[in-house]
């Protein structure tokens, strides 16, 4: 059981806030963090670090999380704006769109090893907080399953590039399609080395 953050919760700290992102790994899509507080006295069994879930397992607790969450925000930073910040900035700048998407007064911010502040809170920032804290863990959950909806919707509308098996990964099948049919403008991420490669493929001489 994740129970990281039970230790402080108390009469001043009722509303903690776990953060974190999904989607810095993909060459294309967006990047997307979530914030997720939940009651002190929310429990799950099931909860986990999104990673270590089956998509059906993911799908269910995101509902769940959903459901019984207190606040629940979300911020989504495009490919465009990945390319001009970088990756590491961009889920930084997700976390804090979705930080202010919860409606009601944060008392505490848990992220997963990124450091933040919020509203003059500085965010306590946990190695493998995904692991720890389960309002951290519903946070991977709800990026997670935001981000891989957003690439079923994409893969409906260009199926021939299989957005929905791989998500935008850097699979051997997906490059294969990337070679075949090139990016589609503005939605890979074109700072990222495989899809340079695409664009600006290497000049042979002889």
């Amino acid at each position: 059981m994740l129970t990281f953050e039970d230790q402080f919760f108390n009469e001043n700290i009722k509303n903690i806030a776990g953060c974190d992102e999904a989607g810095r790994g993909p060459l294309c899509g967006p990047v997307v963090a979530a914030a997720v507080i939940l009651p002190s006295t929310y429990k799950n069994e099931k909860i986990n670090d999104s990673k270590k879930l089956k998509e059906k397992d993911r799908e269910e607790l995101f509902l769940d999380i959903k459901n019984n969450a207190l606040a629940i925000g979300i911020g989504i930073v495009e490919p465009i704006e990945i390319d001009k910040l970088n990756i590491y900035q961009a889920s930084k700048t997700a976390m804090l769109k979705a930080l202010k998407e919860i409606n009601i007064p944060i008392d505490m911010i848990l992220t997963d090893y990124m450091p933040l502040k919020f509203n003059n809170l500085e965010a306590m920032s946990l190695v493998k907080g995904d692991a720890k804290a389960r309002c951290i863990a519903a946070a991977s959950i709800i990026a997670k399953v935001t981000r891989d909806h957003i690439m079923d919707e994409m893969a409906k509308k260009y199926p021939e590039y299989n957005f929905d098996k791989h998500k935008g990964y850097p699979t051997k099948e997906h490059l294969e399609i990337l070679k075949k049919y090139g990016i589609i403008k503005g939605f890979y991420r074109e700072s990222y080395n495989p899809v340079k490669e695409i664009l600006y493929p290497p000049i042979t001489l002889f």
